[in-house]
């Protein structure tokens, strides 16, 4: 039996599920100003990725590489669903949020709040 498909898969479910909660912490705390990190371990994730002669072991390191250059895109979109409101704002940087929804005005979307849906779904 091979076991080396099913070992990717979970990897992969772990790193997914890790990158997630760290692209919120992030953006919580230093903004988008830091998809930087978000690049940097791509690149070093990569380029372990190229040396690593294992393959399940390579393959795995690609994934960490391309789950963090995809938590560049949500970071810079995490920053959207919390000018939405669909995420809390870190107090410390409210000055900067409300600059950027006075910045974006009307552009925020014109997604449905939770409380639509709700609405929505009773009918």
């Amino acid at each position: 039996m091979n076991f080396s498909g099913i070992l990717v898969g979970m990897a992969v479910f772990l790193i997914i599920g890790i990158c997630h909660p760290v692209v919120i912490k992030m953006e919580y705390y230093w903004g988008k100003k830091s998809w930087w990190v978000l690049c940097l371990a791509g690149v070093l994730f990569s380029v372990l990725s190229l040396f690593l002669s294992d393959t399940v072991l390579s393959t795995i390191a690609g994934a960490a590489a391309f789950s963090c250059f995809w938590g560049i895109h949500e970071i810079l979109s995490q920053e959207m669903r919390v000018l939405r409101g669909w995420f809390p704002e870190n107090p410390a940087r409210h000055a900067y949020y409300e600059r950027r929804r006075k910045e974006l005005g009307g552009k925020l979307g014109a997604h449905p709040s939770h409380a639509d849906l709700k609405d929505k779904l009773k009918n």
